[in-house]
C-alpha cells in the first residue's frame, strides 16, 4: 500500500488537503496520512467518505476507466478544497462582523457635537464618553494644543480599547467613582445596566436623574459597560490636524470609523460668545505661546482662525490618504443634520453599521424639533435646531460677520458656507448661506 502510508480504520481521523496530496498515488490513496502538523484546512468526514468511496471503486476498474476516474475525482478535490476554503473565508468574515467598531466623533467646541454624541451614545449597542482628553488638557492646563495631543491620541487608544487604566496618570490617586469621568452623567451606557440598574439599556437616557442616582458606582465598572457594548464611540474637539490620528487609523487592534463634524464658523463664533468663561482655559490652550502676544480683544477671532484652519488641514489630509482609508471617515455639516435629522442620522448609523431603531427615530425629531432657544453649555435638550443654526444671522452685529468671514474664508469655501456680502444680505432669511453638499467632493 505504500510505504509510510495506512489505511484509515476510523474514518473520524480526517486528513487535510495538504496530507492527501503528500500521499503516494494521490488521488487513488486518500486515505494515506501524511505525518506532519495538521494544517487548518480540514475535509469533514462526509469529504472523506466521497474520496474512499473513489478508492475502492478504482480497485475494481479496468485500466481505461481508472484514468476517467483520475480525472473525475481530481475534480472532486479541487470542488471539495474550493468549497471548505469558502466556508473558511465565511467564518473570517463573520468574525470581522463581531469585532468591535471605534468611532471618533471629531469636531471643535459649539459646532452641535454634543447632539451628534448623543445620537450615537443613546443607542442600546454603544458605549460613549464624551471629550476623554479634557483629562489630559486640565492636568497641564499651561502647555499648548500641539504639545498634547500625543498624550491624548494615546488617552483615545486606551479608552477605545476599554482599558481605563489610562485614566490613573490624570486623576488623584485611591479609590474614585464613575463621576470622577468628565462629563459622564451624558454617557447612557453609564446610567443603565451593568452599571446602573435605574435605566433599561433601551430607554432614553437624561443626565439629571442619572447624576443622582448613579454617580457612586466604582470607577472599574466603566470598563466593564465597554466592554459589554459593540461599539465604542468618543467625541472629541482637541485635536487640530489628522497626522497625530494616523496611529490610530493603521492600528490593527482597532476598527476605527472617523465622523468629521463641522459647522458654519460663523455659527460657532455666536456660540462661543455666550460661553466664553466656560471654554476659558481651552482657549487658552489652543492660542498657547501667542496669547500674550495678541491683544484680548482679537482672542476670539484668532482662536477661531485655528480652528477654521484645522478643518481645512484635516479635510486635505483626508483627501491624500489611500482611498481604503478615505472610507473610514464621514464628513457631515452640522446644518445638514438640522435641516434633515432622521436622514442625516439614518447615514451615521449606517456609516458605523448600526440599526436606526424606532425608539430612536422618535427620539431624534423630538429633540431636534423643540421650541426652547438656549440650555447649558454642554446640554443636549429639546430644542428647535434648525432656528439655533441660524441664530447668528439676527444676533451678530455684521462688522464680527464680515471679519471672520476673511478669518475663516478658506474654511467657508471648501466646506460650501457662502458669505454674506452686507448687512442685507445676512438678515434676509430667504436668503441661503448653504450651498449644494455637492461641493464638498468626495467627502
Amino acid at each position: 500500500m505504500g510505504e509510510g502510508c495506512d489505511l484509515f480504520e476510523d474514518v473520524s481521523l480526517t486528513p487535510t488537503y495538504r496530507e492527501l496530496r503528500e500521499c503516494p498515488n494521490f488521488p487513488y490513496r486518500p486515505n494515506c496520512l501524511w505525518q506532519d502538523p495538521p494544517s487548518p484546512l480540514v475535509f469533514s468526514k462526509t469529504e472523506i467518505w466521497v474520496l474512499q468511496v473513489f478508492y475502492f471503486q478504482r480497485m475494481a476498474l479496468p485500466k481505461k476507466g481508472k484514468l476517467l476516474l483520475f480525472l473525475v475525482s481530481q475534480m472532486l478535490i479541487a470542488a471539495l478544497f474550493f468549497h471548505t476554503l469558502g466556508h473558511r473565508g465565511f467564518v473570517q468574515n463573520e468574525e470581522e462582523s463581531r469585532r468591535p467598531v471605534h468611532v471618533l466623533v471629531l469636531s471643535s467646541w459649539r459646532s452641535g457635537s454634543s447632539f451628534v454624541g448623543q445620537v450615537f451614545g443613546q443607542h442600546p449597542d454603544v458605549f460613549y464618553l464624551m471629550e476623554p482628553a479634557w483629562h489630559v488638557w486640565m492636568s497641564f492646563t499651561s502647555s499648548t494644543a500641539w504639545k498634547l495631543q500625543m498624550a491624548a491620541r494615546d488617552l483615545l487608544r486606551s479608552v477605545f480599547l476599554c482599558d481605563m487604566s489610562v485614566f490613573d496618570a490624570y486623576m488623584k490617586p485611591g479609590p474614585r467613582k464613575q463621576s470622577s469621568l468628565f462629563q459622564w452623567e451624558q454617557s447612557r451606557a453609564l446610567c443603565s445596566s451593568p452599571v446602573c440598574d435605574f435605566f433599561s439599556s433601551d430607554q432614553i437616557s437624561s443626565p439629571e436623574p442619572c447624576k443622582r442616582l448613579c454617580s457612586q458606582q466604582p470607577f472599574d465598572m466603566v470598563e466593564k459597560a465597554c466592554g459589554s457594548h459593540s461599539h465604542v464611540v468618543l467625541k472629541e474637539v482637541r485635536f487640530f490636524n489628522l497626522q497625530a490620528l494616523y496611529p490610530l487609523l493603521t492600528d490593527p487592534s482597532l476598527n476605527l470609523h472617523i465622523v468629521h463634524l463641522i459647522r458654519d464658523p460663523r455659527a460657532v463664533f455666536r456660540s462661543r460668545e455666550h460661553t466664553r468663561g466656560d471654554l476659558m482655559i481651552d482657549s487658552h490652550i489652543v492660542l498657547g505661546d501667542h496669547l500674550k502676544a495678541i491683544k484680548e480683544e482679537d482672542h476670539p477671532y484668532y482662536t477661531m482662525q485655528i480652528i477654521c484652519k484645522s478643518h481645512v488641514d484635516i479635510i486635505k489630509a483626508i483627501q491624500a490618504l489611500p482611498e481604503a482609508l478615505q472610507q473610514r471617515f464621514l464628513l457631515l455639516r452640522y446644518e445638514d443634520l438640522v435641516r434633515a435629522p432622521l436622514a442625516q442620522t439614518s447615514r451615521l448609523y449606517n456609516f458605523v453599521g448600526l440599526k436606526f431603531l424606532p425608539h430612536l427615530q422618535t427620539w431624534v425629531h423630538n429633540v431636534t424639533r423643540g421650541k426652547s432657544m438656549s440650555q447649558p453649555s454642554f446640554a443636549t435638550n429639546a430644542r428647535n435646531a434648525l432656528n439655533i443654526s441660524q441664530a447668528w444671522r439676527w444676533s451678530l452685529p455684521y462688522e464680527k460677520v464680515s471679519r471672520l468671514q476673511d478669518v475663516c474664508s478658506e474654511a467657508m469655501d471648501l466646506l460650501g458656507y457662502l458669505p454674506a456680502r452686507s448687512k442685507q444680505e445676512q438678515g434676509d432669511l430667504l436668503l441661503d448661506l448653504l450651498s449644494s453638499p455637492n461641493t464638498l467632493g468626495p467627502l
